[in-house]
């Protein structure tokens, strides 16, 4: 019976220390992250060529970090279907295009393994009221 018991409660220290430490691995990818916009902000930059170049390393560094955690990008094309589970509309705009169609996307949206962390904000497509002529 106390086997038993000490058992249980190794258990729950290991799930309490998974929980504790989970984001270890991804707060470690992000480390080189911070580093470089801190070395941006130090820097003496002769000018916008070169911070543009050091923005882009940095956001390089934040993708690989993104990808090895599994966090993925949520950015529909232009006539993407809207799905409310994966995207927000911001707008519904009187368009040609179909209905419900994504017209353009405002905010891209990230996603963790199956679960939205945060919806797509885009601008979707209405029908034009009947009757109204063809504007010229």
């Amino acid at each position: 019976l106390a086997e038993t018991d000490n058992v249980r409660k190794r258990a729950q220290a290991d799930i309490a220390a998974a929980h504790k430490y989970a984001v270890e691995r991804f707060a470690e990818s992000l480390l080189p992250v911070a580093d470089s916009l801190e070395a941006a902000l130090g820097a003496e930059l002769s000018n916008a060529e070169s911070l543009r170049n050091g923005v882009e390393l940095t956001l390089k560094q934040l993708r690989a970090a993104f990808e090895r955690a599994r966090v993925t990008e949520i950015n529909p094309a232009a006539g993407e279907r809207f799905d409310p589970n994966r995207h927000e509309a911001m707008a519904a705009v009187e368009s040609d295009a179909e209905p419900n169609t994504v017209l353009a996307v405002m905010q891209k949206g990230y996603g963790l393994h199956e679960r939205v962390m945060r919806p797509a904000r885009v601008t979707v497509a209405k029908a034009k009221p009947a009757g109204e002529p063809p504007q010229a």
